[in-house]
């Protein structure tokens, strides 16, 4: 609906068409009113499960890089959560700022402190300040690891399938507009390129005149082989240059131009009704 929209508010422009322009601005307008009071909703239910706190094993961790005095290190942690949870210990992958102090305190195989949901088991974070009593408990606990098939990672988070179905829902919709004003859309552009009158040549007097106008087919018959396509084209050059009689017609599959000269006689010229 928003590719729609747009697409109709900009072929309402070319086309100096108020009520496309109209309803294409107004679903614009109510897509973002939408949008707007989607993001001021609230989700019933109350607070979120406060996070808990738990140990630790750190499997492995790295360093991304990073200029100031935290950088971001991602870590690949075994948690073992609480008892009352009666979850059994997994893994878990994140990403976290580590001040440079305090990088060396995380070592593989090490114990740290960490808080966790109950309900998003994927968001993990390292406490870096804990407790006394935690500390103490992550000295002496010893937490093995758990198989890379108890692995969590966070449903919601996508490999670029949604985006790229956003986009193609986007094109989709604004094709679909083009596609209904493709007539009258191709017809004012090349209206804009080809202004009725252009001639390359013209010395107007009463007595003689010369003119070369041209024009490019469009549509779905864009081709001046297709079935009275050829005649019409050649009646409405006619009308540009507002005589039938030509010295020379130049004809493509896509584009015809005419010329001529008022001076020459009838038997030096070309009619263009002659044209099949």
């Amino acid at each position: 609906m928003t590719g729609a929209a747009l697409a109709a508010v900009a072929v309402g422009i070319i086309l100096e068409d108020v009520p496309v322009f109209a309803a294409g601005g107004g679903v614009l307008a109510l897509l973002i009113l939408f949008a707007v009071l989607g993001g001021k909703r609230r989700p019933a239910g109350g607070e979120p499960p406060v996070g808990r706190l738990a140990l630790a094993r750190i499997e492995d961790l790295r360093a991304t890089g990073g200029e100031s005095a935290d950088v971001p290190v991602k870590f690949r942690l075994t948690v073992a959560p609480d008892p009352e949870d009666a979850r059994p210990a997994y893994r878990v992958k994140i990403t976290q700022h580590i001040n440079l102090v305090d990088l060396p305190a995380y070592r593989p195989r090490g114990i740290a402190v960490v808080e966790y949901r109950p309900d998003k088991p994927w968001d993990v974070r390292i406490v870096t300040r804990p407790a006394p009593e935690w500390s103490r408990r992550a000295e002496e606990a010893e937490i093995d690891s758990a198989p890379d098939s108890t692995l969590v990672s966070n449903p919601d988070v996508g490999e670029g399938s949604w985006c790229l179905l956003v986009l193609l829902a986007f094109l989709a919709g604004a094709v679909l507009v083009v596609l209904l004003f493709r007539g009258p859309l191709f017809t004012a552009v090349n209206d804009e390129d080809t202004p009725p009158n252009s001639p390359s040549t013209s010395s107007s007097s009463s007595t003689s005149r010369t003119f070369t106008t041209s024009t490019t087919v469009s549509g779905p018959s864009s081709s001046l082989l297709s079935f009275g396509r050829m005649r019409a084209t050649a009646m409405e050059l006619e009308s540009r240059v507002q005589t039938a009689y030509v010295t020379e017609v130049t004809i493509e599959d896509r584009r015809m131009a005419v010329s001529g000269d008022s001076t020459r006689p009838p038997t030096e010229t070309f009619h263009l009704q002659s044209l099949p």
